[in-house]
């Protein structure tokens, strides 16, 4: 299979894809009626508008090389790169002096683009992973140092095929590896003479910092054959968060990034949009609420909500609501529900299958003591228990709990019969926090929901 030769076209495309975006756009609010009556002031509009593209371009195209970028992330740079044209067309207004824009016409034009160019960029991402996976685009890629990060590493490029990176071979000097390691292809030196035999497009280098000679004729080599070089700091085997790399004066210094929600303004956000949800769903709750309501209370003797004591913000206590959807029973704040589980009730079986139990705890959205997503808040006694076995886990409540997490549309939700389900929960709530962004939330929103109508086999 061909690597492809016009794959450095792949950029070029995408961008002329931007620029089509925003004509369509404008014509499109031109044609309904917002374009202005001076004909040719609506062409100096026009021409200020794909003008204010360049900064887009310079600043935002880079991410058009990335091939591995999820989603959500891509959402978060469509956001700044709108601002950024937004800002940058203002500007050029402002200079020029152009009094005959509408602001309602700019808002309509900035919606549509935004709708135009997330569908553009993400779709465009789509469309590269099956052409990558059809064996088209792909990057030749060898790994020096087959120790713990390495094949660390080697694990990610395989985790999807779209990502388009053809493993060529690891190399390293302890050479007992290739009994381990069917692709094991030689010591440092050999890497040389396989990487121009076999035109390698990239080097990833995971050998020790200490292996200073090794690492210098490397990079060396790979500057001088035009072929892309990688450090893979081993800092990772300890350090499981985003760094940042920065220079102090000639010194390469890295950094741990901050958590995003350390920011008041991610956090005005975030709270934000939870008293916007929270307040519709509540508004609209009657619908839905007195029909459960009334079941539940006939299903059994007891109230119709069930409220729990659970670990929240910073490790403060709060009162969770759900409906209830078991017999009223002495054990319901120490043991877990479990699939086949005697108390509970058929009404609440369905409850729990559908996750509607979960739909009162808007009112403590509501209220502040939880967001629509974030870690789910463990009962008190849960958070005794595995704080003390389970390193990082009081990490998990830097954040108000959520209804839904990443944890739990990735699969771990439900019993935690094994100790290590509940690490893996925490090793997901970590990273939430670590990568929160706004359009993460709605990701999750959006799996939480599609994985509600598809069935859940942990949701019992």
């Amino acid at each position: 299979m061909a690597r492809g030769r016009y794959g450095h076209m792949i950029k070029s495309l995408i961008v002329i894809g931007d620029f089509f975006c925003l004509n369509i756009a404008y014509a499109v609010v031109c044609l309904c009626g917002g374009g202005v009556e001076d004909g040719f002031a609506e062409k100096i509009i026009w021409l200020l508008l794909n003008l204010s593209y360049f900064p887009v371009y310079l600043f935002f195209s880079n991410i058009h090389e990335l091939r591995i970028l999820h989603v959500d992330r891509v959402l978060v740079k469509v956001s700044q790169a709108i601002v950024s044209h937004l800002a940058a067309f203002l500007l050029l207004v402002f200079f020029l002096q152009i009094e005959y824009l509408s602001e309602v016409v700019l808002i309509k034009f900035y919606i549509l683009l935004s709708v135009l160019l997330a569908v553009w960029w993400v779709g465009s991402r789509k469309l590269l992973k099956i052409f990558r996976r059809k064996g088209y685009n792909f990057k030749r890629v060898v790994i020096v140092g087959a120790g713990t990060m390495g094949v660390k590493l080697l694990d990610e490029l395989r985790s999807d095929a779209g990502y388009g990176y053809k493993f060529m071979g690891f190399f390293d000097d302890n050479l007992a590896l290739k009994k381990s390691l069917p692709s094991f292809q030689g010591n440092c030196l050999a890497v040389e003479d396989f990487a121009l035999q076999n035109n390698v497009d990239e080097i990833y280098c995971a050998l020790p910092m200490w292996q200073e000679e090794k690492i210098t004729r490397l990079l060396k080599f790979a500057e001088a054959h035009t072929i892309s070089f990688y450090m893979v700091p081993d800092v990772g085997r300890y350090i499981h968060r985003q760094l940042e790399f920065r220079l102090v004066g000639n010194v390469p210094v890295l950094s741990l990034h901050p958590e995003p929600l350390r920011n008041v303004y991610s956090r005005l956000l975030k709270r934000a949009f939870d008293l916007v949800f929270s307040t519709v769903v509540l508004i609209c709750s009657p619908v839905i609420f007195i029909p459960i309501a009334i079941a539940v209370k006939l299903s059994s003797p007891g109230p119709v909500f069930f409220k729990q004591k659970r670990t929240g913000f910073k490790g403060k206590e709060f009162n969770c609501y759900k409906f209830r959807t078991m017999r009223v029973n002495a054990d319901s704040d120490e043991v877990q529900a479990t699939r086949n589980d005697p108390r509970k009730t058929r009404v609440g079986e369905f409850l729990r299958k559908t996750s509607l139990d979960e739909l009162p705890q808007f009112i403590n959205v509501f209220l502040g003591d939880m967001s629509v997503v974030g870690p789910r808040p463990h009962m008190v006694k849960h958070t005794l228990d595995y704080s003390k076995i389970i390193d990082k886990y009081m990490l998990r409540h830097l954040i108000k709990p959520g209804i839904t997490g990443w944890a739990q549309v990735n699969g771990y939700r439900g019993e935690t019969r094994e100790l290590w389900q509940m690490e893996r929960r925490v090793e997901y709530d970590v990273w939430y926090i670590e990568h929160w962004n706004f359009w993460l939330d709605i990701k999750i929103i959006f799996l939480t929901v599609f994985n509600a109508f598809k069935g859940e086999k942990n949701a019992f």
